[in-house]
């Protein structure tokens, strides 16, 4: 059981389909990081209660796993230092994803996407900046990053799991349009940007 405490397991036992982990995940509040830059392990962050998107999705990918699948984690890149990252999941040959964040639209993903390319479009729309509507969306981690490959300590670490995000920020990934195409890029307008500012929790929530 990946080195999980019984309680652990409890939990991990009880998320078993994607539905079930987003809607786990979506009980959490928004971890701010109002104490400075955080990467809790899946332990850490049942703990703390709390948890921003790359430690939501590695609580994801644990509960994947512990059922069977495999543990596939998607980077999102964007202008600025806004990247998004999610779990990945399949259906009968169809892409699916489980989302933490805070906003109304990048959330979770229903299994009706062929290939890793149409759910990344999936996001793109939406993927804007509120204070002019730019389009921000413009890579994404080409190849699934499975984190088997960096073994199961990072589920139970207690040093915040830099290495990790590191790994997932270094992969190689491939740009959604060429550079040229920038400019037929149409900002999100005045209504988009209006429903872009809902957000879950605020930062003057206590739990976060």
């Amino acid at each position: 059981m990946l080195n999980l405490s019984p309680s652990e397991q409890k939990i991990f036992r009880r998320l078993s389909t994607p539905i079930k982990i987003q809607d786990f995940l979506d009980k959490f509040p928004m971890n701010w990081e109002k104490r400075g830059e955080t990467y809790f392990s899946p332990r850490r962050a049942l703990k703390a209660r709390k948890m921003h998107c790359l430690e939501g999705a590695l609580v994801a990918a644990t509960a994947l796993w512990l059922w069977g699948e495999k543990p596939l984690l998607l980077d999102l890149k964007c202008v600025g230092d806004d990247d998004h990252v999610v779990a990945l999941f399949r259906q009968n040959g169809y892409w699916g994803a489980i989302s933490k964040t805070n906003h109304a639209v990048l959330r979770f993903r229903d299994p009706v996407h062929k290939t890793i390319r149409e759910l990344v479009l999936s996001y793109f729309h939406e993927y804007f900046r509120n204070s002019d509507g730019k389009k921000l969306l413009v890579s994404y981690s080409s190849r699934p990053f499975d984190l088997r490959t960096l073994g199961a300590g990072w589920i139970t670490a207690e040093e915040d799991l830099h290495s990790v995000a590191e790994a997932v920020d270094w992969a190689r990934h491939t740009r959604i349009y060429p550079k040229k195409n920038q400019k037929y890029l149409r900002p999100a307008d005045k209504m988009e940007r209006q429903a872009g500012k809902i957000i879950e929790w605020k930062k003057s929530h206590p739990k976060t």
